[in-house]
């Protein structure tokens, strides 16, 4: 991995714009980049665009006061097609759509996420008074762009886990940050949506194996953000969708990308940002900042690798499995998962009951390091083919030869038969379909459920509507289930949040 950014990650201020700032001001930091100081050099700036990137590793962090829960587990737990080893995740509240306000990972999202906007709301207010002969105009925007679209991705999380959230723009001046919150569909048109085409509007590189935010990389956040607005809850309107399969079809049209030949080209940390990774969470066992999702997945106790904990948090059902289509290579043995693997200590093989993720299977962490040198993937090509897929589709009335070309250059890796002429409403089933298998346990199933507001009967094969699908641990999804609460350590400090979400 070429970038560098984890020297600089001290340096780098990262405030928490709402919520619970104590611990912050009781620190007594002597090398952080106070807010509204004056940048005198191309390093500071640096250092300010790559704290920007820091927080992404919020989506796969650790749970606090939690053995194995990652805030990763909440957008799988919830989709029903997930089980887990370990009840002390808070599973069982998920399982059974229990769940509430003090409920584990409701919080740490959301903390996460404002992280990463105070980060960049402090490197755009620094960037843009910053005198203009510290940098060219050119790479000063650059910079701006990575800090506009990384706010911009941020705050696409928040609004589709709680909706109308607190909009915060600006580095606080005061510790009065008991803001009301603003409808999604307002942040979406003031944030997220201006945000991304400023950047794409700069001259970063179209594709960067270093770990930056490429143009190509916001072109596929875009494409996902149009999508998402054309559908629930924001109904954005038709152009959305044209909008959406405009930005997919560039990132596959301009070219750095290609599918991998094989499955487990994709946990080869050799590959990290290069082929069919577009933007990804860097991890660096090199630098002691690793991938934790990879022990996450690991078989609970089953004694197969060098790490003290095997969580065994996260694995699909019995019944998601059986619902891929006869000889899909991707339910083969050691492609997307695995039912055994040799003992660490006897090297004779250990048969599971269930079966694991292979997706997060770094083998020298897992026999020789324990320190995970995977990153985590945020889109790769096949997301972006299916994106244009459902976009084009919708846009245009039905499927185009592109769209099927590109459903089909996926389901060729997974040694499945090409489809043909279909109408849009199968076809849109189809890439649906293709969505679940193809980017499963990518924390991608549970958005594209609210966002279609239907979910596929692993079970019927019929596609549900969301509300008053059952899930098989007999658990129904209503309306209450498309947003989050709002955590109640927050409604607490700011009662402007309330009310809560329906239902909580």
């Amino acid at each position: 991995m070429k970038r560098n950014y984890y020297k600089y990650i001290s340096l780098a201020l990262l405030i928490v714009s709402l919520g619970s700032c104590k611990k912050f001001l009781e620190e007594k930091p002597s090398n952080f980049l106070r807010p509204g100081f004056t940048i005198t050099s191309s390093k500071e700036a640096q250092a300010l665009v790559n704290g920007c990137y820091t927080n992404l590793s919020g989506l796969a962090t650790g749970q606090p006061a939690s053995y194995g829960g990652n805030t990763y587990n909440l957008m799988e737990f919830m989709t029903g097609k997930a089980n887990s080893d370990l009840g002390q995740t808070g599973f069982n509240t998920f399982l059974s759509l229990t769940y509430g306000t003090t409920s584990f990972y409701v919080d740490t999202w959301w903390q996460q996420m404002y992280l990463g906007i105070g980060a960049t709301n402090n490197a755009l207010s620094s960037l843009s008074n910053m005198d203009p002969t510290v940098m060219p105009d050119s790479a000063k925007k650059n910079m701006l762009a990575q800090a506009h679209a990384l706010r911009a991705l941020y705050y696409f999380y928040l609004v589709r886990l709680y909706g109308a959230v607190p909009k915060v723009t600006d580095v606080p001046k005061d510790l009065n940050l008991n803001l009301p919150r603003t409808p999604a569909k307002a942040i979406y048109d003031s944030i997220i949506i201006p945000d991304l085409l400023f950047a794409e509007s700069s001259t970063l590189r179209w594709q960067d194996n270093t770990g930056y935010l490429s143009k190509g990389a916001i072109d596929a956040i875009l494409a996902d953000v149009y999508l998402t607005y054309a559908g629930a809850a924001i109904n954005g309107g038709n152009q959305y969708y044209a909008e959406s399969a405009k930005r997919s079809k560039a990132v596959i049209d301009n070219g750095g990308y290609s599918l991998f030949p094989n499955y487990t080209d994709m946990i080869n940390p050799g590959n990290k940002n290069k082929g069919e990774f577009i933007f990804q969470v860097q991890y660096a066992a090199s630098a002691n900042v690793t991938n934790p999702l990879v022990p996450l997945t690991v078989p609970n106790y089953s004694g197969i690798s060098k790490y003290a904990d095997e969580y065994g948090s996260v694995w699909p059902t019995d019944q998601f499995i059986a619902s891929f289509p006869a000889g899909d290579k991707r339910t083969q043995e050691k492609q997307f998962f695995y039912t055994s693997y040799a003992s660490i200590k006897t090297n004779t093989p250990v048969v599971f009951k269930n079966h694991y993720i292979y997706k997060w299977f770094d083998s020298t962490a897992i026999r020789n390091t324990a320190k995970a040198d995977l990153n985590y993937t945020l889109y790769r090509l096949a997301d972006v083919y299916l994106l244009y897929a459902e976009a084009s589709n919708r846009a245009e009335g039905s499927p185009n030869s592109d769209a099927i070309k590109y459903v089909n250059a996926i389901r060729a890796r997974a040694s499945l038969t090409p489809i043909g002429a279909m109408s849009q409403s199968d076809f849109e089933h189809e890439v649906w379909l293709e969505r679940y298998f193809e980017l499963c346990f990518e924390n991608k199933m549970w958005f594209d459920m609210i966002r279609t507001k239907k979910v596929h009967n692993d079970v019927s094969g019929n596609w549900d509507d969301f509300v008053g699908h059952r899930t098989v641990f007999n658990a129904t999804f209503t309306a209450n289930q498309l947003l989050f609460p709002l955590p109640k350590k927050e409604t607490d400090i700011n009662p402007k949040l309330l009310p809560n979400n329906p239902g909580f």
